[in-house]
């Protein structure tokens, strides 16, 4: 078995008593104190995550859009510059999901990237490959992920904290936009964007190691609370953000077309041609879905029962879809989750019920998403 990867950061968690886990070959914070205070610290005020599991690539030189415009779904190209796309899917030839993944558009012929940390080093050789393929000789593909850390300051308390620390050209970045070059709390800054994963508001931060080192401190000592990957899979069910291993992934008898997973968010330009996967992707279009991803909440009755990844989803005792992902919601107080359905049976509102492969089970009513309210 390989050994664990390790964060920059790795004593700095150690020192604030994290409990660690393993996490797409990483050793990562899962809680510092329970999962519960932080999810609802990042819900009611601010949290602060390490993920520089993540991966950070570069895709820089002549061809570099022609090559990113080959590979995913959305006009890239439509990006200005200082700001992100996406989300955004890379496919394979059968429209099932490589990853999701998020850009910056650094200038003409200069992208970033951050694909997920279980395929990082996937992407890393399929954008090579591909540069190779197309004899896009001027395009590097560059791995950025050992040489800076990556932090996430979520919470709708975020933008103040930033603030109060001295960050006004950062407070006053757009959502989706980035900034190169500048410095927060003393520390100097390689990126920092308004973007996260949570459902709030936040910023993310690039950032070299012994920087990083002064920049969390500089948090921790404004009041922040550090937030493990534990809280970090909760906020983003509620939310209904899809996970790589859960809702997608690239085997078409496990996962079905990325079309059934109604990402939204602008992920798929129906406009753009000639992107891998796009033939099989308009055929799900053209024919239609057997399965739709939808969200599960708890009823009260069963508010303690959580729904978990492979449970079935049943109507009138007969299995009509699956569990991808669930947990337990600090902010509803019940279970929820999110699966796919026979689109037969796909109606908000209605009640299901979730068996357990053990036979206990619960019964939940068919949700969109989010699975909370959001102002």
């Amino acid at each position: 078995m390989a050994a664990l990867k390790r964060l920059l950061l790795e004593d700095v968690h150690e020192s604030l008593g994290a409990d660690f886990g393993e996490f797409a070959g990483w050793r990562v914070p899962m809680v510092y104190t329970s999962t519960l205070e932080e999810h609802m610290a990042v819900r009611t005020a601010v949290g602060l995550f390490d993920i520089s599991h993540m991966g950070r690539l570069r895709i820089a030189g002549p061809g570099s859009l022609d090559l990113l415009e080959r590979l995913y779904t959305k006009r890239l190209g439509k990006t200005k510059i200082g700001f992100m796309s996406g989300p955004t899917l890379a496919l394979n030839e059968y429209a099932r999901v490589k990853d999701d993944e998020m850009f910056y558009r650094v200038s003409d012929d200069e992208w970033l990237v951050v694909p997920n940390a279980a395929v990082k080093d996937l992407m890393l050789e399929y954008l090579g490959s591909w540069a190779r393929r197309l004899g896009l000789k001027d395009v590097v593909v560059e791995d950025l992920t050992g040489k800076y850390a990556l932090l996430a300051l979520q919470g709708p308390m975020a933008e103040s904290v930033v603030r109060k620390l001295g960050g006004g050209d950062i407070a006053g970045l757009k959502p989706l936009e980035f900034i190169v070059d500048t410095s927060l709390a003393g520390a100097r800054i390689y990126l920092a964007s308004r973007s996260g994963w949570t459902g709030e508001d936040g910023f993310e931060f690039w950032v070299e190691p012994g920087e990083a080192r002064r920049l969390y401190k500089a948090f921790l000592d404004a009041g922040v609370k550090p937030v493990g990957i534990a809280a970090r899979d909760t906020l983003r069910i509620e939310m209904g953000f899809v996970l790589g291993g859960h809702e997608y992934g690239e085997d078409p008898v496990v996962y079905p077309c990325a079309l059934s997973l109604r990402y939204g968010m602008g992920a798929i330009d129906w406009d753009k041609t000639g992107y891998v996967g796009e033939p099989m992707l308009r055929a799900c279009r053209k024919e239609g879905i057997r399965w739709v991803r939808i969200g599960l909440i708890m009823k009260k009755k069963s508010a303690r029962f959580i729904p978990r990844q492979g449970y079935s989803i049943t109507i009138e005792g007969q299995p009509v879809g699956w569990v991808t992902s669930g947990t337990y919601s600090p902010v509803r107080r019940r279970g929820i989750g999110m699966g796919y359905i026979d689109v037969r049976y796909a109606v908000f509102g209605e009640p299901v019920e979730i068996v357990a492969p053990s036979g206990r089970s619960g019964m939940a009513k068919l949700s969109d998403f989010p699975l909370i309210e959001k102002k």
